[in-house]
C-alpha cells in the first residue's frame, strides 16, 4: 500500500510540473551529452596516442655534405661512423631499441620521388640531395631521452629527433578541446542541479497541504521526501537516457559511417565505447537529481 502511495505522488507530481519536468529533461540531456562527448573525445585521444606512439620511431639524421652541426666538421658521415653507430646502438642502448632501419640516401630519395613526383615547391632534387638516417624503433617510446643523450654529438650524426613531435600540435589542439567539452558539460550540469532544485521546490510547495497532513498523520521525512526524490531521479534518468541514445546515433552514423569510412587508417571511438561511457552518465544523472533533491527537500518538507 505505501508502495503504491508512494508512486501515486509520483506521478502526480510529474504531471503538476509536466513543463519544469521536461525541462530537466531536456537540460539534462543536453549536459550529459557534453560529459559523454568529453569522455568519448578522451577516449579517442588515448587510442590515437597508443596507436601512433607504438608506430612513431626516433630518427638519427646523419651528417650530409656542409652540415653546420659541429659533429659534421669532417663532412658527410662515412661508412665507419654508421657502423659505429649501429654498434653503440646494439651495446649501449640494448634493452632500449627494438629494432633498427637503415634508410640511405638513395632510399630517400625514392621516398621523396614518391612524395613529391614534381619536387618540392617545383624544385627537382637529386640523390646527392638527400640524408642518410637511422630509424629506431623502441621498446618503451617514453625512452627517447635516453637514446638522444647516448648518441647525439657523435661523429657522422646531425641531429637525433623523436617523430612524435609531429602529433604533439594534433594532440594538444584535441586535449583543449576535451577540456572546452567538459568546462560546458560542468557549466550545463550546475544549470541541471539548479533546475532540478527549482522544479522539486515548486513541487513541494504546490502539494504543502498534502505533507502537512502527512505530518499530522506521522508519517516519517523518508515517506514524505521519497516521491520528490523520484520525480527528479526519473527526470534525470530519462534525460541521461537521451544523452546516451544521442551519443550512440551520432557516433554510428558520423564517425562509423562516414568519417570511418572517409579516414579508415584510425582507430576510431565506435558504439561499445558508448555502452562504455553510458553507465556513468546514468550515475552522474542520479547524483545529481538525488542530491539536489536531498539538500532542497530538508527545507521544506522536514517534519
Amino acid at each position: 500500500m505505501r508502495g503504491q502511495f508512494i508512486l501515486g505522488e509520483v506521478g502526480a507530481g510529474l504531471r503538476r510540473n509536466l513543463s519544469m519536468t521536461v525541462a530537466v529533461v531536456l537540460v539534462t540531456f543536453v549536459s550529459l551529452t557534453f560529459v559523454g562527448a568529453a569522455a568519448l573525445l578522451q577516449l579517442q585521444i588515448d587510442k590515437l596516442q597508443g596507436d601512433w606512439y607504438e608506430q612513431v620511431e626516433v630518427t638519427v639524421y646523419l651528417c650530409p655534405q656542409d652540415s653546420p652541426q659541429a659533429a659534421c666538421a669532417g663532412g658527410e658521415a662515412t661508412q665507419e661512423q654508421q657502423e659505429d653507430l649501429e654498434r653503440v646502438i646494439a651495446t649501449e642502448l640494448d634493452g632500449v631499441v627494438e629494432e633498427v632501419r637503415v634508410e640511405s640516401k638513395e632510399d630517400a630519395f625514392d621516398a621523396f620521388t614518391q612524395r613529391y613526383p614534381d619536387g618540392y615547391l617545383g624544385t627537382p632534387l637529386t640523390v646527392d640531395d638527400m640524408q642518410s638516417s637511422l630509424h629506431l624503433t623502441l621498446v618503451d617510446p617514453e625512452e627517447y631521452e635516453v637514446v638522444n643523450d647516448v648518441l647525439t654529438g657523435r661523429p657522422g650524426v646531425e641531429s637525433v629527433e623523436d617523430d612524435r613531435a609531429i602529433f604533439e600540435p594534433l594532440f594538444l589542439v584535441l586535449n583543449r578541446l576535451s577540456l572546452l567539452a567538459a568546462g560546458l558539460a560542468v557549466v550545463m550540469l550546475v544549470t541541471a542541479v539548479l533546475l532540478i532544485s527549482t522544479t522539486i521546490r515548486l513541487s513541494a510547495f504546490s502539494r504543502r497541504r498534502e505533507t502537512s497532513i502527512m505530518r499530522l498523520v506521522g508519517a516519517s521525512n523518508t515517506v514524505i521526501q521519497l516521491p520528490f526524490l523520484l520525480e527528479g531521479a526519473i527526470a534525470a534518468v530519462l534525460g541521461s537516457l537521451l544523452a546516451i541514445g544521442g551519443l550512440l546515433v551520432g557516433v554510428r552514423y558520423l564517425i562509423t559511417d562516414w568519417l570511418a569510412g572517409s579516414v579508415p587508417w584510425v582507430n576510431y571511438v565506435d558504439t561499445g565505447d558508448v555502452i562504455q561511457v553510458a553507465p556513468f552518465l546514468i550515475l552522474i544523472a542520479l547524483v545529481l537529481s538525488v542530491g539536489s533533491s536531498y539538500l532542497t527537500l530538508r527545507r521544506y518538507t522536514r517534519v
